[in-house]
């Protein structure tokens, strides 16, 4: 039993090195970001980043690059329109809920789907 334990322990260690080394730092510090679209309607979508206690100028670069990741994975462009944009906006102008930053964002594809036609 105790060298199943052991090796259990020895595991989950090295899985948690193995994660670390693919995650980015922003500013110095890993923030944890989400995007999430309704599958419907993936062009639109609202990212979340955090903690702030961190540092806010990294979870709005988090923020910044998890919606371009969103964008990139569905649509293949790094082109969005955000209501508030995570890093040029004052922060100020932030959504801030509890210890992270809410922002929202549309995909926008050329052309746009549903617009006129380009000749």
């Amino acid at each position: 039993m105790r060298l199943i334990l052991t090796i259990l322990t020895a595991s989950l260690a090295l899985a948690g090195c193995t994660e670390t080394s693919k995650r980015i730092r922003f500013d110095g510090e890993f923030y944890r970001s989400n995007a999430s679209a309704p599958r419907s309607d993936r062009h639109n979508f609202v990212v979340t980043s955090g903690p702030l206690s961190r540092g806010i100028e990294g979870a709005r670069q988090a923020a910044l690059y998890e919606g371009t990741r969103h964008c990139m994975t569905y649509y293949g462009t790094s082109k969005i329109d955000w209501a508030v944009h995570p890093t040029q906006d004052p922060v100020q102008a932030l959504t801030i809920d509890g210890d992270r930053i809410v922002v929202q964002g549309r995909c926008v594809e050329w052309p746009e789907p549903g617009g006129p036609a380009t000749r």
